[in-house]
């Protein structure tokens, strides 16, 4: 009995480890946090082709644009919408088995043309490899946009 416990209290503590800390997010300088080195991070302001990843094009205002991705963003699972403001939007994914959380960012620089270029930065909170999850991700919600 006090095996099974320690295991389940063990497990416990596990799962909720896979949460990790909150990465320092946000824009500055125009800039989203770069990725760190390890290959668990895509982002479309990266300056290596390890993490770079298109941007999503749009044409419209920087409303629609916002609307249109946050509509696509609850139609997803284990989602949830941390932060919206006018020109940025911040997200959570939960991973379905082991409760990884992924920071996922989009960024809308201010332009004076119809030309929308949302920028973007999808990391895992812990681990060293994601197994490509992040840029699936985003190639999803990219494709999705597109059809949308």
């Amino acid at each position: 009995m006090h095996k099974q416990i320690s295991i389940v209290l063990l497990s416990f503590v596990f799962l909720m480890g896979c949460s990790g800390t909150l990465p320092k997010l946000g824009v500055m300088s125009d800039q989203l946090t770069p990725c760190p080195s390890t290959p668990n991070c895509v982002s479309s302001q990266a300056t290596d082709k390890e993490h770079y990843i298109q941007p999503i094009h749009f044409t419209g205002t920087p409303q629609d644009a916002q609307d249109r991705l946050l509509q696509i963003l609850n139609t997803l699972e284990r989602t949830e919408i941390i932060v919206v403001q006018e020109n940025y939007i911040r997200v959570a994914f939960t991973s379905k088995i082991f409760q990884f959380v992924d920071d996922v960012e989009f960024y809308f620089p201010a332009t004076d043309t119809e030309h929308i270029i949302i920028n973007f930065r999808s990391a895992s909170r812990i681990g060293y490899s994601d197994l490509g999850a992040n840029q699936k991700r985003i190639e999803q919600i990219r494709d999705t946009f597109k059809e949308y």
